[in-house]
């Protein structure tokens, strides 16, 4: 028997009083409006939403809401001002100097304005490099809270994901609050 064997040992034969684990039913926050709930959250934490109108062109957002972006990755198809397709760089670090990444989520979290974006470019670094993020994010994809999105993300199987609410943030000791200190200093998503 080893020395961890024998801790646990000597705890079980003098546990007097035993209790069951108990049982909890989450109840999480839900929202009567998960749009309007998710765009307020998204300018809380620094970042930006829109809801998509009839007619809307992304082109036509992307100049008009970034318009210092000279350099544009993305592979959607409906974005024609891009100059570069990430996927045609052969190493990561060839992405840096990005102005405007324009990439698609999956799945919206309206409790905190998150968005779960799988990797579905090459190098997952295009999501951090970036200067500025535009998400599209299809808006009957939004769940309540991260109790939802995570029992969401059970079913469904993913080499890499991660979960992006409004542009990088630091702070430190002093309460200093940093935006865009490791990743996107504007991010901006499109809810279609």
């Amino acid at each position: 028997m080893n020395h961890r064997d024998e801790i646990l040992d000597n705890i079980r034969r003098n546990t007097k009083k035993r209790f069951e684990y108990p049982h909890w039913e989450i109840q999480a926050t839900t929202y009567a409006d998960k749009i309007k709930q998710f765009c307020e959250i998204s300018r809380q934490v620094g970042g930006d939403a829109m809801v998509w109108q009839e007619g809307d062109c992304l082109d036509d957002i992307i100049r008009s809401r970034f318009p210092e972006a000279h350099s544009i990755a993305s592979i959607l198809p409906e974005v024609t001002c891009s100059t570069l397709n990430p996927d045609d760089v052969a190493c990561a670090q060839d992405l840096n100097g990005i102005d405007l990444a324009v990439i698609s989520g999956e799945m919206g979290v309206a409790e905190n304005g998150a968005v779960w974006i799988p990797q579905t470019v090459k190098h997952k670094l295009l999501y951090f490099i970036a200067e500025a993020l535009l998400i599209v994010l299809d808006r009957n994809k939004l769940v309540n809270n991260m109790h939802e999105a995570y029992a969401t993300l059970k079913t469904e199987t993913y080499p890499y994901g991660v979960f992006i609410s409004g542009p990088s943030k630091t702070a430190d000791i002093e309460q200093a609050l940093v935006m865009g200190a490791h990743g996107a200093r504007k991010v901006l998503v499109v809810l279609r």
